[in-house]
């Protein structure tokens, strides 16, 4: 049995590993493609692509874990149904359940390891890359200035052109608003062309201007009814965009380190404690302000029934009141929506809570899931087995889109939605392993059919 189970663990480590590794490479295609723009024309050194990069990838290795075990235990059983090695292996008297056994172990192993990577490993990844694409957004590119796009990544500044020459240098018609001094549109300088270069140590963007003019706005003048702006003509001009704060990625780790992706499930539940007690804290608070406003002397106590009686302090009366109204209802809506904040915040803390947990049990699931497939559909390689982890992961992702996407909207709780594809998935398991343990087809209809055929004949003898 020792080498039965040698053998076993070795035709699955080949194909969980490659298909990991594949898994990893496409989510991080995905991941590139999401920020794409945010990344081209920053002038990024390879090193910090290449850091990027790799705190990406350890992103989604929780992620990656469970679609590995689906594909390759579909691979590793589809295999040895097609060379019936499994049929060879029960003949023996070694039933399904004995057979799973030592990769179920295994799988358990992964699926613990996949759970203390997520708790000790993921949030160190997640505050590194998170801080790095806030880092790499606020670098300003120097030479990234589109046609027909208004560039506002210099600060104090937005430059437009109308053409490009293909030299990347040469600009047409052009017009720059000048905010520096924090007084709207109050510069404007148009050209008719212009030169854009870097200077030689990389701290400014010179832009050499010709045949143009600027408009200035002359706030003292304009209130004399005098003209308020004043032109200027030029041939020739140069502008400095001073680029030296932009030069380098500053360390933005700190505007994360509170955020709930990069806490540990122990941090996550210190921190749900708290956010619960200020949650209640908050909503007694106001449920006292609201009974005070609402039962406080207003000025209608001070009116006697003579002057309620008048039109006038009637009038007064209603005005009084309706003003009292719609104070409550401002402060009873501006105290709801901060309540319901600070809930979605809390259950956006359970959902990373539950979900470090929840990836780690459907490495296992999805194990069992697969094993018992494979040796159904009795298929190999990278063809049938692949086209059937796909629309069953498929499903398990979407179910899981859905059960976040509901707690994130209140309308489940966290737990609810976190562990709602694996809720749905542990039945499909178990009738699985059922259907492959007595060597039944998936869909057995034959019986239905018997059925049906004796009904008929039973109508043709009436």
């Amino acid at each position: 049995m020792k080498r039965l189970h040698l053998f076993l663990i070795k035709s699955f480590l080949g194909p969980f590993i490659a298909t990991f590794f594949i898994a990893i490479f496409l989510l991080l295609m995905q991941f590139l493609w999401k920020y794409i723009d945010d990344l081209v024309g920053k002038g990024l050194e390879f090193t910090q692509i290449s850091e990027l990069i790799f705190y990406a990838s350890a992103r989604f290795v929780p992620v990656a874990l469970p679609i590995a075990m689906l594909l390759a235990s579909v691979m590793v059983f589809g295999k040895l149904g097609e060379n019936y090695e499994l049929v060879a292996l029960k003949s023996s008297g070694i039933s399904l359940i004995r057979i799973l056994f030592p990769l179920t172990i295994f799988v358990i192993i992964i699926s613990y390891s996949s759970f203390l990577f997520s708790n000790y490993v993921m949030p160190i990844a997640n505050l590194k890359n998170g801080s790095m694409i806030y880092d790499i957004q606020k670098k300003k590119p120097a030479l990234n200035i589109k046609e027909g796009i208004f560039y506002k990544d210099i600060e104090g500044f937005s430059i437009k052109v109308a053409e490009k020459d293909a030299d990347g240098k040469t600009l047409n018609d052009i017009i720059i608003y000048d905010h520096t001094a924090k007084n709207g549109n109050d510069k404007v300088i148009i050209a008719r062309s212009g030169i854009m270069q870097l200077t030689k140590d990389e701290q400014f963007l010179e832009l050499i201007l010709y045949n143009g003019h600027s408009y200035i706005d002359i706030p003292e003048k304009k209130r004399n009814g005098n003209n308020p702006y004043r032109t200027t003509h030029f041939k020739e001009d140069l502008i400095r965009f001073d680029l030296s704060s932009f030069s380098k990625i500053n360390n933005s780790e700190a505007l994360y380190k509170g955020h709930y992706a990069m806490l540990s499930n122990q941090q996550l539940a210190t921190a749900i404690d708290s956010l619960n007690i200020n949650f209640e804290d908050r909503k007694a608070t106001f449920t006292k302000n609201i009974k005070d406003k609402y039962n406080s002397k207003s000025e209608i106590d001070s009116l006697t029934i003579s002057e309620i009686l008048s039109h006038t302090k009637q009038k007064q009366q209603y005005d009084i009141a309706i003003n009292k109204l719609q104070t409550l209802k401002s402060i009873a809506k501006s105290n709801k929506d901060d309540l319901e904040y600070r809930k979605i915040i809390i259950t956006k803390h359970k959902i990373e809570w539950h979900r470090k947990i929840s990836l780690a049990i459907a490495c296992l699931l999805l194990f069992l899931i697969g094993a018992p497939l494979g040796s159904i559909i009795r298929k190999g390689g990278f063809g049938l087995p692949v086209l059937v982890s796909v629309f069953f992961f498929l499903i398990y992702h979407v179910l899981s889109m859905i059960g976040e996407k509901s707690a994130k909207d209140l309308s489940v709780q966290a737990y609810e939605g976190i562990w709602l594809a694996n809720i749905v998935f542990t039945p499909i398991a178990l009738f699985l392993i059922y259907k492959a343990k007595n060597d039944a087809q998936l869909f057995d209809f034959s019986s239905l059919l018997k059925s049906v055929n004796q009904f008929l004949k039973k109508r043709e003898i009436q």
